[in-house]
């Protein structure tokens, strides 16, 4: 269906060519498997009008990743866009700005970004992993800094056909998603400089495991940026949903910040370091035309918006950087 040829070029060029017919076998086996809403996507991204666009640009203080026409285009063709991408709904992360389309995700992403960016290692010429990537925003992101090459991973095909839609305008030449999931990375493949794991934790029945895992995925020294919700209280503060959290079923643990940092030292990081910790608000993650199901408005509680629906304390987010020691 999709050609991965750059894929394993990249892998090659970046001292890492030994991993490729293991990639290959695991693409193989993620591609293959069935999901009925394939043929429609891929209706959808050949109706993607053929418009040339400009190298990839980087605009200050632009939330939106944004792709630039190359000359004028008709208001046809902008309708034509914004119906094929449409099509690709509902869009989780954003924005984008495609020749014009604004797509106004469900997660103001740049919001976690802002609060990520100023804190890590600089990304230049950096091996990068990006857990569960959804559409790949933050992947654009950290292109900013010209990383050798990123790779993001979801086992989400709609999050893969969106990256697919977004790179026909954006055109960036070292990043690159697999649709497939976590348990499916080469085991101690010590691969990459940095590891961002954002929004994941959370849904790992086993965090030590999952914690131990990205560890031998980084090479020695490599950063871990990591991104869950929290809980107040100490260094045995766990909050363990007894059902759902937030409408959500597949949540496992809230450490505290103090439990989370114990829990890394236990996993074999270093240089722990809490280099943020915020709110979830409805300006950050809401409904919009692009996603129009159920979102954070709809799972905290009407009367006391610091707790949720279930009444648990609303969402906080801890943003944490640490080394594989």
């Amino acid at each position: 269906m999709f050609e991965f040829e750059k894929f394993y070029k990249q892998l090659t060029k970046c001292n890492l060519g030994k991993w490729n017919d293991k990639f290959e076998k695991i693409i193989e086996k993620a591609i293959n498997k069935p999901d009925g809403n394939i043929p429609n996507w891929m209706k959808a991204l050949s109706e993607l009008p053929d418009i040339e666009t400009q190298d990839c640009v980087f605009l200050n203080n632009n939330a939106s990743v944004t792709a630039i026409p190359q000359n004028n285009i008709t208001s046809k063709e902008i309708a034509q866009l914004q119906t094929a991408l449409m099509k690709l709904s509902p869009w989780r992360k954003g924005p984008f700005n495609l020749c014009g389309v604004e797509i106004d995700a469900e997660w103001r992403a740049e919001i976690k970004w802002n609060h990520i960016v100023n804190g890590i290692s600089s990304l230049k010429d950096k091996i990068v992993l990006d857990l569960g990537c959804s559409n790949g925003y933050y992947m654009f992101r950290m292109a900013e800094q010209y990383p050798a090459f990123v790779l993001g991973i979801d086992p989400s095909k709609i999050c893969w056909m969106q990256f697919e839609a977004l790179q026909k305008y954006l055109k960036y030449q070292n990043l690159f998603f697999l649709p497939i999931g976590f348990e499916d990375m080469p085991e101690n493949c010590e691969m990459f400089d940095t590891i961002f794991a954002m929004g994941i934790l959370y849904h790992r029945k086993a965090p030590f495991d999952f914690l131990r895992t990205l560890k031998y995925m980084l090479k020695k020294g490599g950063e871990l940026v990591l991104d869950t919700m929290t809980v107040e209280g100490d260094e045995t503060t766990v909050l363990v949903p007894e059902d759902r959290y937030a409408g959500m079923k597949n949540v496992w643990f809230f450490p505290s910040d103090k439990a989370l940092v114990v829990w890394l030292k236990k996993a074999g990081f270093c240089n722990i370091k809490i280099i943020d910790k915020y709110k979830t608000t409805v300006e950050e993650q809401r409904k919009t035309q692009w996603m129009t199901s159920e979102s954070l408005s709809d799972w905290l509680d009407s009367k006391d918006s610091r707790k949720t629906i279930e009444g648990l304390p609303a969402p906080t987010r801890t943003i944490v950087i640490c080394n594989r020691a």
